[in-house]
């Protein structure tokens, strides 16, 4: 097991650029599938998660070639793709089920394997421990377009059977991301039209529907929760370069802050970012657009805003165009340095803010309300946070970890940092080079 050492209190200055985004890549990942045609793919993450669903695609039968980089700056991945042998063997195997139970991503292998093959198993995934994570949406959303489920109780993995799929309309339970990337997956190979109505919209879905689209696909609404698909035969090959990660780039804004550090975040798609930016300034943090790039400025201070009648300030997850529920870990741990207070309501994850007890014991003044809420009293640098050994749950927890490290007086240790790893590309050599001290042992 990794970890690292981090001596905090140093200030960071200079320039960083975000990964492709994670969430977007395992979406994307997925799809290929869904194509014999070569299907190649810019700015993939080089992170743990992404890896091993390369690795599982490549024991599908998946060929798999590594170009050069594309991108100006990148410091992400192309790869290219083709699935026209697919080891249908090895999709049915008990192997299949083990791998892809390690890696909640894989999840939306069911959707293009059903719609493309007519079978496909689906393992309780792992992923991080941040409570339940049920996978209804994606099951009774694949069941409405014709698929047959059994569960085999021994194996604990779910097997889904189609001799074709029919488009319906289907109102989902819950917004769900990737439910809705899985659903959307199969119906665009289904026979006649699916509405989906409650359809999540992030940006990431939204780039997968463009990419579908690209290669044949008939998806409009894009951008709604109201998604129509008319169902094709076939799809082609296309390009697609992945979006930068809006997780990634809000945890460098929250980093910045907390630290007092001056950093500038390169070419963020600024216009895809929605309302994090927004939701940052409501801390008092300055987030400054330069183009496509965010400065953030030393900040001695930052006060968090209050409600016009006064009350205490609630920042809170929501399906788009809300705020993201994994930046929420990052909110709160910058909050406990800033002044005022701030109630963080997590609604989604029940056990999300459970690290919580370890910013306690760093000296952050922290009240846990319940599973999905609590109040931060912030500091205002009246008081540094202590450094301490502590474990990392799982990938966004890590960060506000690593971030409540950096800005401590004394040096942490930090466990269990293959959590971050999963979701942070070299995270501790990109901010060494700007002035962090972190070790990896």
């Amino acid at each position: 097991m990794a970890v690292f050492k981090v001596e905090g209190g140093h200030r960071l200055k200079g320039e960083l650029v975000p990964q492709g985004a994670k969430n977007e890549a395992l979406q994307i990942l997925s799809a290929v599938l869904l194509t014999e045609k070569r299907v190649v793919v810019h700015n993939l993450p080089d992170i743990l998660d992404v890896n091993k669903l390369i690795g599982l695609l490549i024991d599908l039968g998946v060929e798999v070639e590594k170009l050069p980089a594309s991108l100006h700056g990148a410091i992400s991945c192309s790869y290219a793709f083709c699935a026209k042998n697919i080891n249908l063997d090895f999709a049915r195997s008990a192997e299949f089920c083990k791998l892809s139970a390690a890696l909640r991503g894989s999840v939306m292998l069911v959707g293009p394997l059903l719609a493309r093959f007519g079978f496909a198993y689906m393992p309780k995934p792992g992923g991080d421990k941040i409570g339940r994570r049920r996978l209804d949406t994606h099951l009774i959303g694949l069941e409405k377009l014709g698929a047959k489920l059994d569960f085999e109780q021994v194996g604990s993995f779910f097997e889904l059977k189609t001799n074709g799929l029919k488009g319906c309309y289907m109102l989902l339970d819950e917004a769900s991301v990737t439910g809705t990337a899985n659903i959307v997956m199969a119906a665009v190979l289904a026979e006649g039209q699916t509405t989906i109505y409650n359809a999540a919209c992030e940006p990431y879905l939204q780039q997968l529907c463009k990419m579908l689209n690209r290669m044949g696909a008939k998806i409009s609404g894009i951008g709604s929760n109201l998604l129509t698909i008319e169902g094709v035969t076939s799809l082609n090959g296309t390009e697609h370069t992945i979006l930068p990660d809006m997780v990634e780039i809000g945890s460098f804004i929250g980093l910045a802050a907390m630290t007092a550090s001056e950093i500038t975040i390169k070419d963020t798609a600024y216009d895809e970012l929605g309302i994090i930016p927004a939701q940052f300034r409501r801390l008092g943090i300055t987030v400054e657009r330069r183009g496509d790039d965010i400065f953030i400025p030393s900040h001695e201070h930052y006060e968090i805003e209050s409600f016009m009648d006064g009350s205490i300030m609630t920042i809170a997850d929501a399906p788009w165009p809300g705020l993201t529920p994994d930046l929420l870990s990052v909110f709160l741990v910058v909050a406990a340095q800033a002044k005022g207070s701030v109630l963080i309501h997590q609604k989604m994850f029940e056990s999300r803010l459970f690290f919580v007890d370890k910013l306690i014991d760093m000296g952050a003044q922290i009240i846990l309300c319940d599973p999905h809420r609590a109040v931060v009293i912030g500091h205002n640098r009246e008081f540094d946070l202590r450094g301490t050994r502590m474990s990392s749950p799982d990938i966004r927890a890590g960060i506000a970890l690593l971030i409540a490290a950096m800005s401590a007086k004394g040096t942490s240790v930090i466990e269990n940092i293959e959590q971050i790893d999963r979701g942070y590309q070299n995270v501790d050599g990109r901010l060494n080079a700007i002035g962090a001290r972190i070790e990896r042992f």
